[in-house]
């Protein structure tokens, strides 16, 4: 662990950071830095490390190659394999925030309650469980992965036995033995029952939808590989480097030809024929719609698992739950000692949202609510001054490395802090109009992708249907337009602004 002692709360930061994970400790790393050292950031968890300090429900991994899923700036020689474990990647964050030297402006155990657009003062303030403190600017770090989303099934509270969810496994519970249900196959369910079922008495894996599982092309790291790792000067880097462009190959296939994954398709279709044997369990574990309209899965193991005779698919839909068990909508009740519930997060309705009140005197959520999410470069957005995403609205990515759009999006906000110091602003915040136009070219490009053809419904869109997850460009287009601040964007307010509000800013909010 690498949690700093608890402190107190300064009474005022210049930056306030909320969130430890790999956007957050990116954003301490440079901006100690670029010389920008009154910051703070709150994190509330005892750790480092985000989603992999939670995470920890058997058999987590990444899904992303080791080499990529790491910073550009601190490459790790000591990958054991070329997709990493969880355990591996949180040592590897706890490793870098302790060499860094930034601790000492990080705060765990410190949940924030409410941050409020102080107009006249232009500044925030920050209420937290640790006591309340103002900021200049007020960076949001925690990231599309944070909370669990619980299904809404009647009767789950009423379950006798053991039920958590997987990004809160409960490692006092022993499975050894039992009767056990999976609620999901996402990207967790599907390392999860391969491990659990080695020990369970009965598995029943719950699946609403059928997803597409390419084979995991994973190894060890041979001595000769880490040794020249560590020794070789470039050899790590350039590993690193032709994974990015083999990945970036996968952009077409989503962003505008669909019809290019058909190698991708064959080989999911090879994994099920390889896997499983009864004709019906591959007709039912087969998806309908195109392959990467729902996020691709990857795995040696899921298949396989799913045909032992002590596994059973369940592809009715959940009435109820029971004090013992679960009712399918076909009457059937299946008895359960443990439930486990792989349901994934809230994406689309990030909690931060609701906590944070802007210029109008309304949530970030009440916003997003009437209008849609939208941030302008996923990072800023209009009526919220000197508010700051990482890993904002349509960032996240379904091809490769979100690290690589972090420090895409953390070098962005560390020009715009050099800009406001050099140019002696007090807040910046997009126009209206720069917002909407972004976002209009965004879901224009979005209406060919396979995210929006591909015939399925997912976790990508929010209530109205939009895909307001996931980036539709190929990453380095994402990085050249993040690559400097670009304060024409922005309403900019000096620090010897005579008027709380810019006239500007008057007639576009009347």
């Amino acid at each position: 662990m690498t949690s700093a002692p608890s402190r107190p709360l300064p009474q005022h930061v210049h930056t306030f950071v909320v969130g430890a994970g790999f956007a957050g400790l990116a954003l301490a790393i440079k901006l100690d830095e670029a010389g920008e050292r009154n910051y703070l950031v709150a994190e509330r968890g005892d750790d480092v490390g985000g989603t992999w300090r939670d995470n920890t429900y058997p058999g987590a991994a990444c899904d992303v190659p080791s080499q990529l899923y790491s910073y550009s700036f601190a490459l790790n020689p000591t990958w054991s394999r070329s997709f990493s474990p969880q355990a591996e990647i949180q040592v590897y964050i706890q490793r870098v925030a302790r060499e860094s030297g930034v601790l000492d402006r990080f705060r765990f155990g410190v949940e924030v309650e409410h941050a409020q657009w102080d107009e006249e003062a232009r500044r925030w303030r920050i209420r937290t469980s640790r006591g309340s403190l103002t900021a200049d600017v007020l960076v949001a770090a925690t990231g599309a992965l944070s909370e669990p989303r619980l299904p809404d099934i009647d009767g789950i509270d009423s379950f006798g036995g053991e039920v958590f969810h997987s990004a809160q496994w409960d490692h006092d519970a022993d499975l050894t033995g039992k009767r056990v249900a999976v609620i999901g196959t996402g990207a967790s369910a599907i390392q999860i029952v391969p491990e659990i079922a080695q020990t369970a008495a009965h598995l029943d894996v719950y699946q609403r939808t059928a997803p597409w599982v390419i084979p995991r092309h994973d190894r060890a790291y041979t001595a000769l590989e880490r040794f020249g790792f560590r020794h070789i000067p470039g050899l790590q880097r350039l590993y690193r480097t032709a994974i990015y462009w083999g990945r970036e190959c996968y952009v077409p296939a989503f962003a505008f030809r669909p019809e290019l994954a058909l190698p991708a398709r064959l080989l999911a279709r090879a994994n099920i024929a390889r896997g499983i044997a009864d004709p019906e369990l591959r007709r039912r574990v087969t998806p309908s719609y195109a392959i990467g309209c729902k996020r691709i899965l990857i795995s040696n193991t899921y298949y396989p698992t799913l045909a032992q005779d002590h596994v059973d698919l369940v592809t009715d839909r959940i009435a109820k739950v029971t004090p013992s068990g679960i009712v399918t909508e076909d009457g059937t009740e299946r008895e359960v000692d443990v439930l486990v519930v792989a349901t994934g997060f809230n994406t689309t309705d990030m909690p931060i949202a609701h906590q944070v009140v802007g210029r109008r005197g309304t949530t970030l959520a009440q916003e997003w609510a009437e209008d849609g999410v939208a941030a302008y470069k996923g990072a800023t957005v209009h009526g919220f001054p000197n508010l700051f995403f990482l890993i904002g609205p349509n960032t996240g990515l379904g091809h490769s490395s979100m690290v690589f759009m972090i420090e895409s999006q953390v070098a962005y906000v560390i020009d715009a802090l050099r800009t406001m110091r050099e140019d002696d602003l007090v807040a910046v915040e997009p126009k209206r109009g720069e917002q909407e136009a972004w976002n209009a070219d965004l879901q224009r490009r979005m209406r060919r992708t396979v995210w929006n053809t591909g015939g399925c419904s997912s976790w990508y869109l929010d209530d109205h249907g939009r895909n307001v997850t996931l980036w539709p460009r190929a990453t380095f287009t994402f990085r050249r337009l993040t690559r400097a601040f670009d304060p024409g964007a922005y309403h900019l307010v000096p620090a010897h602004e005579p008027s709380p509000v810019p006239a500007e800013l008057q007639e576009l909010n009347a």
